[in-house]
């Protein structure tokens, strides 16, 4: 009994590891066509083009290791950590930033200029993501006043 029930389920098993094999492997089906994304995933689809702009513009305009993408990333966090006053995150993140090879001297420099900006208007579109990133790119840069 227990030889005809170890078959069926081998016999079942090949059976559905095979169907997914062959409709993989069939030439005269043409692929799906483009389906309609709904909104979220376009917002998320945009967020994704955004984030890979934002990585190139950094390695095109930073020296050295401060425009590699993990530099990049791991450091916007942490300034942004630093923003909102948590330290203790903010401290582990700076262990992973430093194990990259990463320049903590960008770091302080790209932090002391989000402090030079100010407080961030509550009124106003400007969110701390941009203004982190433009702060990691320029570090010399001073916001216009405002009018």
């Amino acid at each position: 009994m227990d030889r005809l029930r170890f078959a069926l389920l081998a016999g079942a098993l090949l059976l559905g590891c095979a169907s997914p094999l062959a409709a993989q492997s069939n030439p005269d089906q043409k692929p799906p066509q483009q389906e309609q994304l709904t909104p979220e995933q376009q917002a998320a689809r945009e967020a994704q083009r955004r984030s890979v702009e934002e990585f190139a513009e950094a390695a095109k305009l930073l020296p050295g290791a401060a425009g590699q993408p993990e530099c990049v990333w791991t450091g916007r966090r942490i300034a942004t950590l630093l923003w909102r006053d948590d330290i203790d995150t903010a401290r582990r993140h700076l262990e992973l930033y430093e194990r990259f090879g990463c320049p903590t001297e960008h770091l302080k420099l790209a932090f002391r200029c989000l402090v030079r900006q100010g407080n961030i208007d509550p009124k106003t579109q400007e969110r701390l993501p941009g203004r982190v990133q433009q702060c990691w790119v320029n570090p010399d840069y001073v916001a216009a006043p405002a009018q």
